[in-house]
């Protein structure tokens, strides 16, 4: 199963200057209860700005797939992927696919549920999420608070 999980306002507004525009200590939460000791992908330029976030202590997560074109990349956590699509096409595992917009861009077709953390307030941002065909998709939860609206979709 593939699953995407991300936050974005309605604009579609994902980062700038790769980061997070925001800080929502209750989103954070969210996405770490989802995402914390499981087995996640993302491309290079999030590996290395969740690597700013995190300083000194490792990624809190099970197993870390890093997207790179960089055939001679090394990371001691993380297990390169050279080919994004072919990978996304035969994995067997649970994966959580957690950025950045063009990883999202290529697991969209392979995804099986999103995860979509929809911040009310408007940010500026560089970096975008791509549109999303919801009618391939169900809302099977939503969750509102003050500060962010929390849906999950299925494909159909």
């Amino acid at each position: 199963m593939i699953s995407l999980i991300w936050a974005m306002t309605k604009s579609h507004v994902i980062g700038k200057d790769n980061r997070i525009p925001w800080h929502i200590k209750e989103d954070l939460l969210y996405y770490k209860s989802h995402t914390e000791g499981k087995i996640v992908f993302m491309g290079e330029n999030t590996y290395y700005s969740l690597k700013g976030y995190y300083k000194k202590r490792p990624l809190p997560y099970g197993k870390i797939y890093v997207a790179s074109l960089n055939r001679n990349l090394m990371l001691k956590d993380a297990t390169i992927v050279l080919d994004a699509i072919d990978f996304l096409k035969n994995t067997k595992e649970d994966i959580w696919v957690v950025g950045g917009a063009s990883i999202y861009q290529l697991a969209l077709p392979y995804a099986d549920s999103l995860y979509i953390s929809w911040i009310k307030e408007e940010y500026e941002g560089d970096t975008y999420f791509p549109e999303i065909d919801f009618t391939k998709f169900q809302l099977i939860s939503n969750q509102v608070t003050d500060l962010v609206e929390y849906s999950i979709y299925e494909r159909v």
